[in-house]
């Protein structure tokens, strides 16, 4: 057994399938998933569990170059926002290339959705707590 980092072995596969430029989504509880794409639901029930600490885990786990979120968030929710910024600086000082960050409309933001390898669906009801992460490689 695992000592640390991700126990979910459906998840922890995906991720090491990724190759670099592929995409996967964070996602709160109520993003419309498309059938096609795969998802890994972690939700338990409201809150449970929530969109911050899937993302602490997950991000730990791989290389990233480019994040895209709703435009939306700044406005909406704002505390999530500010918490989620906090950590894309963190992560633009660990990866060897800064973050590409590109916002856009939450309409436009679903569009990308068929286009993701996978969706982690968590318990989050935070309006527009949702994350496209675009996989780096680590040289």
């Amino acid at each position: 057994m695992k000592r640390q980092g991700l126990l979910n072995a459906p998840l922890a596969m995906l991720i090491a399938e990724l190759g670099h430029t592929d995409t996967f989504v964070i996602a709160d509880a109520g993003l419309p998933i498309p059938p096609s794409v795969p998802r890994i639901d972690l939700a338990l029930r409201p809150g449970l569990p929530g969109f911050l600490e899937v993302f602490d885990t997950l991000v730990d786990e791989l290389c990233l170059e480019g994040v895209t979120l709703a435009s939306e968030l700044g406005e909406a929710s704002p505390e999530l926002h500010d918490r989620l910024a906090t950590r894309l600086d963190a992560l633009d000082a660990r990866e060897k290339v800064p973050l590409t960050r590109t916002r856009v409309a939450h309409e436009a933001f679903k569009r990308l959705l068929p286009e993701a390898r996978f969706v982690v669906r968590t318990g989050e009801c935070t309006p527009f707590a949702n994350v496209v992460l675009r996989s780096g490689v680590p040289f």
